[in-house]
């Protein structure tokens, strides 16, 4: 019974462990990476990548072959000593060993190896070009999270201050200061704030859920840690988009891919020549043979096994030069494809180099115009803010009405949600900018 308690204390532990986790944004980026089936299955590319390798490595190296066959023949042959037919049973075979190497092929053993690990380079790319994907939606779906509690907390707010009212106009009410009606809208607002609170309530499930999702865990007590983002400087991390562009080309993997692609068109010309050059292999070979006549005369027997073997032993080496002189233009042609195809991943690299030109410069407008408009919802909250105060307290000496009330009242939890709102916008866009650039720090 002891040990059964014991048992069920640390079953218990470890789900309360569990469920009190929080997991930090590097904890979310490496969970996603790790788990990611497309990450997963580029990873595979990358060794089948390397595999090509291997076997490219594998042309500089000679062949070995063995071989071996037998048959059985049955029948009448003729006996050149009684010059009679006569039956005959005669069972034989062969043993060879065979090895050839390339000495030239016009370098094409040698560029097919370079093009293998070019190969494996631009795997890497393309996990990389994933990777940065995946850790660009982990940050934005921590980063809902984090809007989503916020504004939480300001429904939650709003509802609290809506209590507080409806006991204050309870009081007014019962004191014959304000009609039944203001009683009654004062509730209406406070069930329309605890309303507001369900959806916000939701919003947050539906941004755990998201994010979860992405990192394949169990959506059941998951929350991540929270992080005071605070109030977002006003200030750019960098005052132009071409310093972000020229940081970026030397590090976003789309480029690198696109670079390797160019090096992989040099080689496929170097590897289309290569047809026009002579070729130029060795060989050597190593064969016997032996047979058993199964209808000798008694007294008369076949040479033992090992002696045929012997005796049959040959030995034979080769060495071919191939010279190509005319091939109905296939290489010609051929290099002229290549080369072509160079052109094409160029214009790619070119392609690339313009999409990021204009994809830096449209989120470092994005930036610009974030921040404008982050400045613009501070401001108007602190003048909401102000212009509750005054409210409030004109409402509680009767100066305004509940309905005027209720009007500066909604225009404060707007320009909250709007304030929340443009805040986390403001901040992803930095972190994006910062990506670009190369400057993003996952915590």
């Amino acid at each position: 019974m002891k040990t059964k308690l014991i048992l069920f204390v640390a079953i218990f532990s470890s789900i309360a462990t569990f469920s009190q986790k929080q997991w930090t944004l590097k904890e979310c980026v490496d969970q996603a990476l790790e788990k990611n089936i497309t990450i997963q299955q580029t990873k595979l590319n990358v060794e089948l990548a390397k595999k090509d390798v291997d076997i490219s490595k594998g042309n500089f190296l000679p062949n070995l072959n063995a071989s071996t066959g037998n048959n059985l023949n049955f029948g009448t042959g003729f006996d050149p000593v009684s010059q009679d037919r006569v039956n005959t049973s005669f069972f034989g075979g062969s043993m060879n060993l065979s090895s050839g190497i390339t000495i030239f092929n016009g370098f094409r053993n040698t560029n097919t190896y370079k093009q293998a690990q070019l190969g494996v380079a631009s795997s890497m790319q393309d996990l990389k070009v994933i990777e940065n994907d995946i850790s660009l939606r982990v940050v934005n779906g921590y980063l809902n999270i984090l809007f989503a509690k916020e504004n939480l907390n300001a429904a939650k707010i709003q509802y609290q201050i809506s209590k507080t009212q409806i006991e204050a106009a309870k009081s007014r009410f019962e004191s014959g200061i304000i009609p039944k009606g203001d009683l009654l809208n004062t509730q209406s607002t406070a069930a329309a704030d605890q309303q507001n609170v369900i959806t916000q309530e939701n919003a947050l499930d539906l941004a755990l859920l998201n994010l979860a999702q992405l990192l394949q865990i169990p959506v059941a007590n998951f929350d991540i840690a929270s992080v005071n983002v605070g109030t977002p400087s006003a200030n750019l991390f960098y005052k132009t988009s071409a310093t972000v562009y020229e940081r970026s080309l030397n590090r976003l993997p789309e480029i690198q891919r696109a670079q390797l692609a160019i090096e992989n068109s040099d080689l496929s010309i170097e590897l289309s020549k290569s047809a026009f050059l002579p070729s130029i292999t060795a060989s050597a070979g190593l064969s016997t043979n032996y047979g058993f006549n199964l209808n000798l005369p008694p007294g008369i027997d076949n040479t033992p096994f090992s002696t045929q073997l012997e005796d049959n032993l040959g030995y034979g080496l080769g060495f071919n030069v191939n010279i190509p002189i005319f091939n109905r233009f296939q290489t010609k042609n051929r290099v002229a494809q290549s080369v072509i195809n160079k052109e094409i991943s160029e214009t790619r690299l070119e392609n690339e180099k313009l999409n990021l030109k204009q994809t830096i410069e449209q989120a470092f407008l994005d930036v610009k115009t974030a921040l404008k408009t982050f400045e613009a919802a501070k401001i108007s909250l602190e003048a909401q803010n102000e212009s509750f105060k005054n409210a409030q307290e004109r409402y509680n000496f009767g100066a305004i009405t509940l309905f005027d009330f209720d009007l500066v009242r909604t225009r404060l939890v707007n320009a909250q949600a709007a304030m929340i709102r443009a805040k986390y916008d403001y901040v992803f866009k930095t972190k994006v900018l910062q990506f670009y650039s190369g400057d993003l720090i996952l915590e």
